[in-house]
C-alpha cells in the first residue's frame, strides 16, 4: 500500500521561466516500484518528500555514503586544479585563492545539483579545462601566457553565458509530450540511440583508465606509448600501484557481499594499507600537519586574500572584472577559445550526464536522464559562477559514477557531496592526506559497472557498430568524452550519407524492375546532427593555439 509520504513526491513541482515552463517532473518520474517501508517523519520526512528517497529505493544512509564516496573520488580536483592553472607553482599568492574557488566552485555546483535537478552528480572544475587556461595564462615555466587571470576567467565567463543562452532558449517542444525544450536538450535528441548506448561504456572505460593512471598501474612508455607498472622492482611507483590494487579487490570483494559502505571502507583501507609503506612514500604526513604548500590548517589567511580584489595578492574573486589584461591576444583567439570551452563542457557534460544516469536507471522511457535541462541549467550557472570564484570551467564529474554504484539515486546524494566540499575549505588536510591511488580502485570499479551497458548495443548493423566502437575506443585512448563523442557522431552521419546515397540508387534500380518490391530507404540523419557534425569538424580541423 503506498503511503502518504511517498504519495506527496508524486505531485508535480512549478518551475520558473525555462524552457521546462510547462514540465511537471519530479523525483517520481523514475519508473521505479513501490517500497513497502515506514515513512519518515519529521524534518526527515520532508526531505524524503523533496528528493525522493523511498520513491526511487534508496535511504538516507545510502545517499549520505554514497555523497561521501563521490566526494572522496574527486577530492583530488581541490589541490590539482590550482597546480594545473598555475603551472604547479604552490608559492603563487593566487595558489589558496584557486583552492578556495576550487571548493565553491564545486559546493555552487554540486548544491545546484542536489536542490534544483535534484540528481545524484556532483560538479567541480574539469580536468583538461583547467590545464588549457593554465597554458592561455602562462604561469610558472609557461611564459609565454597569451593573457591575464582576470582575462581567462573572463573568457570562461562567457563560454558559460553562451552555455546558458543555449540551455534556456527554446528552439521547439517535445513531439511526444508538447513541453518546450532548450537547444541543449534538442542537441541531445538528436543523438543516435546506438550512440547514447555507447557513450556510457566508453565513459566507463575512461574512467577506469583515469584510476589505471592515478594508480600508476599503467604507465608510460617511449616505444609502446603506456605500458603495465614493472612490479619486479620494489618502488614508490610499485607501492602505489600496490594500493590502488588493494582499494580495487577490496571494493570488489564488499560488494559481493553487499555490504553498505563499500567503495568508501574499500578507500579508507587502501589509505591505511598506504601508511604502512612510511611516509614521503604513498602518503605524506606533512599534508595532514599542513605543512605543505597552500595546504594549510589557517583557512582564514586564505580567505582574506580570496577577497582581496588583487591579484598579486591572491584575489582571484571577480578576476574577470578587474584583472583584464589580453596580451594582443586577437579576437580569433578569443572567440576560438570560448567555441572550444563551450565544445568540450557541452559534450563532457552530456556525455557524463547519460553514463552515471544510465548506471543508476534514472532515463525515460526515450533514454534521456530525467530532469535533463535542469542538469545542464545547473551546469551552465556553476560554469558562470566558477569564473567569477577565480576557476575553470565547472563540470559535471565522471567520478559521480562512484556515488551511483554505491546507491545513489537522488539530490541527497549531491547535497552530502557539497557539504563535504564545503568542510574542506575548512580542513583541506585531512582530505588531501588521502592518496589518490587509495580512491582510483573506485575509479576502476565503476568501469567495471559501467561496461555491463555494451551488451545494448547492436553491433549487427555496422552503421551502429562503427561509430559506436570509434566512440567507446576513442574516449579513453583521446582522454576525452567530447572526441569520442564527435568522432563517433562524424562516423556515423558520414557512413549514414553513403549508405543512403546507396540505397536510394538500389532503390531506383529495383522499382523500374518491380515496383512493388522495392522498399524506399529512410533518412536518418537529423537537421540538428548534421549542424552538429559540421561543427565538430570545425573543433577538429580549425587550428586554435590554446
Amino acid at each position: 500500500m503506498e503511503t502518504e509520504e511517498t504519495k506527496t513526491v508524486a505531485q508535480p513541482e512549478t518551475e520558473a521561466a525555462t524552457p521546462e515552463a510547462a514540465q511537471t517532473e519530479t523525483v517520481a518520474d523514475a519508473p521505479v516500484a513501490e517500497v513497502a517501508l515506514k515513512p519518515y517523519t519529521g524534518f526527515a520526512g520532508r526531505l524524503d518528500k523533496f528528493f525522493g528517497i523511498r520513491k526511487n529505493k534508496s535511504s538516507f544512509s545510502t545517499e549520505i555514503f554514497a555523497g561521501i564516496t563521490t566526494f572522496l573520488a574527486m577530492v583530488y580536483i581541490l589541490t590539482v586544479n590550482p597546480n594545473q592553472i598555475l603551472s604547479f607553482d604552490m608559492t603563487n599568492p593566487l595558489w589558496p585563492s584557486v583552492f578556495i574557488a576550487t571548493a565553491l566552485g564545486a559546493l555552487i555546483g554540486t548544491l545546484l545539483m542536489a536542490l534544483f535537478a535534484k540528481m545524484p552528480l556532483a560538479q567541480a572544475p574539469g580536468m583538461g579545462l583547467n590545464s588549457a587556461l593554465g597554458g592561455i595564462i602562462g604561469f610558472g615555466t609557461m611564459a609565454s601566457g597569451k593573457v591575464s587571470f582576470g582575462a581567462a576567467m573572463l573568457l570562461v565567463l562567457i563560454s558559460g553565458v553562451v552555455f546558458l543562452i543555449l540551455t534556456v532558449v527554446p528552439c521547439g517542444r517535445d513531439k511526444k509530450t508538447g513541453k518546450l525544450i532548450g537547444i541543449r536538450e534538442k542537441i541531445f535528441d538528436s543523438i543516435p540511440a546506438g550512440l547514447r548506448v555507447a557513450i556510457p561504456v566508453g565513459i566507463g572505460l575512461f574512467i577506469a583508465y583515469i584510476g589505471f593512471q592515478n594508480a600508476g598501474i599503467i604507465v608510460s612508455n617511449p616505444y609502446t606509448q603506456v605500458d603495465l607498472v614493472n612490479f619486479t622492482q620494489w618502488t614508490t611507483g610499485t607501492k602505489t600501484a600496490i594500493v590502488a590494487i588493494v582499494s580495487l579487490l577490496s571494493i570488489g570483494i564488499l560488494s559481493h557481499f553487499k555490504v553498505r559502505g563499500a567503495v568508501i571502507i574499500g578507500i579508507l583501507f587502501a589509505t591505511l594499507v598506504a601508511m604502512c609503506f612510511g611516509n614521503g612514500v604513498v602518503v605524506d604526513f606533512n599534508i595532514i600537519a599542513g605543512k605543505t604548500g597552500g595546504i594549510t590548517w589557517k583557512f582564514w589567511e586564505n580567505f582574506k586574500n580570496f577577497f582581496s580584489f588583487d591579484t598579486n595578492n591572491g584575489g582571484s574573486f571577480f578576476a574577470a572584472f578587474h584583472d583584464i589584461d589580453f596580451n594582443g591576444a586577437t579576437v580569433m583567439f578569443c572567440i576560438v577559445t570560448v567555441l572550444s570551452f563551450c565544445m568540450i563542457d557541452m559534450f563532457d557534460t552530456m556525455g557524463t550526464v547519460l553514463g552515471c544516469c544510465a548506471k543508476a536507471d534514472l532515463l525515460d522511457e526515450n533514454g534521456k536522464p530525467y530532469r535533463f535541462n535542469r542538469t545542464m541549467l545547473s551546469d551552465a550557472i556553476a560554469t558562470c559562477a566558477g569564473a567569477m570564484l577565480g576557476t575553470s570551467t565547472v563540470t559535471t564529474f565522471v567520478e559521480s559514477g562512484t556515488g551511483v554504484s554505491a546507491g545513489g539515486r537522488t539530490g541527497m546524494t549531491a547535497l552530502t557531496t557539497s557539504f563535504m566540499f564545503l568542510l574542506s575549505i575548512f580542513i583541506l588536510p585531512v582530505f588531501a592526506f588521502i592518496p589518490s591511488s587509495a580512491a582510483a580502485g573506485a575509479l576502476i570499479y565503476v568501469g567495471v559497472l559501467m561496461m555491463s551497458q555494451v551488451k545494448n548495443i547492436d553491433f549487427s548493423d555496422i552503421r551502429v557498430a562503427v561509430p559506436a566502437f570509434l566512440t567507446i575506443i576513442l574516449m579513453p585512448l583521446a582522454y576525452s568524452i567530447t572526441d569520442g563523442i564527435g568522432v563517433g557522431m562524424i562516423a556515423y552521419v558520414i557512413m549514414s550519407i553513403v549508405c543512403y546515397v546507396a540505397d536510394i540508387i538500389k532503390y531506383a534500380i529495383v522499382k523500374n524492375k518491380n515496383a512493388e518490391a522495392a522498399v524506399k530507404p529512410k533518412w536518418g540523419v537529423s537537421v540538428v546532427m548534421a549542424i552538429i557534425t559540421v561543427f565538430f569538424l570545425l573543433y577538429f580541423f580549425l587550428p586554435a593555439n590554446i
